[in-house]
């Protein structure tokens, strides 16, 4: 884990202190939110940082509840002070263990196959929250959502196909691909885009979202470190 610093990225997963628990639990929350906000605070579980607004000081953050509490998406508010430091979520193979047992080899094939051209993949969504929480959240129609770090559109082109091409008995596999700027494409969308299917490709950014028609905003924004 890595001391916090001004810079946030979408998806990241951040740790309260305990004076930024105590300004989410004082809010006025449905019960089952409630129930769920105590339990994260008990366990000192992580928030993941969301879609920010330019602007404001606060820092907005979210929690995918496990089955238990509904599967709600809890939207948050909290101080930047609130957060003590900051992490990412786990790496594809660390979500091995939650697949079954006939799936691993073709899964560990597919990590090499995009550890071979420099992209390097997370795990968010349902399989990602429950490797981090131990809590349940998978369901059968569950998708394994990738975060897929990109070093540029050569790596993206590459590991799109390879995604498209893959062919195995497990989950629906989708996802996003960061660009080093911390700009993001779902992968699928990209393969449209960029096979001329589509004119415009949606980019997710941490203040916003666009359309855009060719590759010169992978250039607008300098790139930084996460």
């Amino acid at each position: 884990m890595t001391a916090m610093t001004a810079l946030l990225r979408r998806h990241q997963l951040v740790w309260l202190s305990c004076a930024g628990w105590q300004h989410l639990r004082g809010g006025e929350h449905a019960p089952e939110v409630a129930a769920c906000l105590a339990h994260w605070c008990e366990q000192r579980l992580p928030l993941v940082v969301g879609r920010q607004e330019a602007g404001r000081e606060d820092l907005a953050l979210g929690l995918a509840a496990p089955i238990a509490w509904g599967r709600r998406k809890i939207a948050l508010r909290v101080p930047r002070s609130a957060v003590l430091y900051h992490d990412r979520f786990p790496r594809a193979g660390e979500v091995s263990r939650l697949l079954p047992l006939a799936l691993r080899a073709r899964w560990s094939a597919l990590q090499r196959q995009c550890e071979a051209i420099d992209v390097h993949a997370r795990v968010h969504g349902s399989f990602g929250w429950q490797a981090v929480t131990r809590l349940r959240y998978l369901m059968p129609a569950s998708d394994i959502d990738l975060l897929l770090q990109v070093p540029g559109v050569e790596a993206a082109d590459a590991v799109a196909s390879r995604l498209a091409a893959f062919e195995w008995a497990g989950p629906r596999i989708d996802g996003e691909l960061i660009f080093p700027d911390g700009s993001a494409v779902a992968w699928r969308e990209w393969l449209q885009w960029r096979s001329g299917n589509v004119q415009r490709v949606m980019v997710k950014r941490l203040y916003g979202v666009g359309l855009e028609q060719g590759l010169d905003w992978l250039e607008r924004q300098p790139a930084v470190t996460a």
